[in-house]
């Protein structure tokens, strides 16, 4: 019988090498050298390690620098600017209570990601972007005013930007809009319609689809995938979290992102070899490596 909390098997190795777009190497259990050799033995042979706050991204940046195979993008995700601004007293037993630091401290966190963003090892800013799932109307503000910080660093150093979009599809699309987006937009773990795909496709940013759209509950992801342009199609883990089926509420790694294409594939109609042609060539693309 599987235990929950046991690592999924390895799944059959991809004939051709891609990336996993976005995954969080530091909450995952062992080390990244351990992660690395498993996602190369089943042909995941590059990862976008991803900064949710200042000390995350400095830990992306660092591990990037050490490994060949590891990208990095640097960002204070959309939960962590109200946290800065406002504080959290109650905390989560792996970030802790905060005390209120106000704007002066997330211009003092912007500054810090602004300059991790001047590095070479960082392929992006992200992610970054607005969460209307988990942040209430006191917190929207600060949360507004990180992602337009955030879009203007990308731009400056001519990074791609990640967006996290939870629940915010509208304020995403008008926020990108009024600032002017970088010339490469990546939506990770892309949470839209079919209605929302087109319009990604039309602004011609990069849809990454993880572990959810193998859920039974997930129809409209999969609609959203069948209609974006191949070209603009990535795929990613967002491990330890959203495992695919038939494993979720197992822990996720880069190495599981066989599951999730060979699944995609089958929605597209497309071979996996010709998917995950197109996936490694459109991630390298997004990244600028």
């Amino acid at each position: 019988m599987d235990r929950k909390d046991a690592p999924p098997p390895l799944p059959e190795p991809l004939r051709v090498p891609v990336a996993d777009s976005h995954t969080h190497l530091d909450m995952q259990a062992g080390t990244v050298d351990e992660a690395l050799a498993k996602a190369a033995s089943v042909g995941v042979t590059t990862v976008v390690q991803v900064g949710c706050d200042l000390e995350g991204s400095r830990w992306a940046a660092r591990t990037a620098a050490a490994h060949d195979a590891v990208h990095a993008t640097v960002a204070l995700h959309p939960n962590e600017a109200p946290r800065i601004v406002l504080g959290d007293p109650d905390g989560t037993p792996r970030q802790g209570a905060r005390e209120p630091g106000g704007d002066a401290a997330l211009d003092e966190a912007l500054a810090g990601i602004d300059e991790l963003a001047a590095l070479p090892q960082v392929r992006g800013v992200g992610e970054t972007g607005l969460d209307h799932f988990r942040t209430g109307p006191d917190g929207m503000a600060a949360q507004q005013r990180s992602f337009r910080a955030h879009i203007e660093i990308a731009k400056r150093h001519g990074k791609a930007l990640v967006i996290h979009d939870r629940e915010a599809h509208d304020d995403v699309l008008r926020i990108l809009r009024e600032e002017g987006a970088p010339e490469r937009v990546v939506f990770h773990c892309f949470s839209g319609d079919a209605e929302m795909a087109r319009i990604c496709a039309a602004e011609g940013y990069f849809m990454s689809f993880a572990g959810n759209v193998t859920f039974k509950n997930a129809q409209p992801l999969r609609d959203a995938l069948a209609v974006a342009p191949a070209e603009l199609v990535l795929v990613e883990t967002d491990a330890p979290f959203l495992t695919p089926a038939p494993f979720r509420g197992r822990p996720n790694a880069p190495y599981l992102i066989p599951v999730t294409l060979r699944a995609m594939a089958e929605v597209k109609g497309v071979t996996e070899d010709a998917l995950a042609t197109a996936v490694a060539a459109n991630t390298a693309r997004a990244f600028g490596y």
